[in-house]
């Protein structure tokens, strides 16, 4: 019993720093009306000389479902803390690069807030 909580708790760990580390590989050609149809309107838009710069950001602290309560208000919480900017570069209308910015440094990894930011991009391309 005890292998298979750890199995399953090294597997959640993983899959919430795994979705960004994909995304950032499978968004690269993405066409930009695709990017804003699964990532939803930038928060910030900036035009360069040789395309523009989208993004998305997430400022409220994101919080996993694992934490154990003990007595004497005792707690333990090993979820995801942190937040997220989700930055993509495009070229000519298709997303050149992805990169993530924000103190999201956690015990799920060091992209985990960005998880949900890119969530709905990810499995877009996982469809198409």
């Amino acid at each position: 019993m005890r292998l298979l909580i750890v199995w399953a708790l090294s597997f959640s760990l993983s899959a919430c720093s795994s979705v960004p580390l994909q995304a950032k590989r499978d968004l690269v050609g993405m066409a930009r009306s695709d990017l804003i149809a699964c990532a939803g309107v930038p928060d910030n838009v900036a035009a360069l000389p040789d395309g523009e710069v989208l993004q998305w950001r997430q400022d409220q602290q994101v919080q996993g479902p694992f934490t154990i309560k003990g007595p004497m208000s005792l707690e333990l919480d090993l979820s995801g803390h942190g937040t997220c900017h989700f930055v993509a570069r495009l070229r000519q209308g298709r997303v050149a690069q992805v990169e993530y910015t924000g103190p999201s440094g956690t015990l799920l990894g060091p992209y985990s807030a960005c998880r949900p930011l890119v969530l709905a991009c990810e499995r877009y391309v996982r469809k198409g």
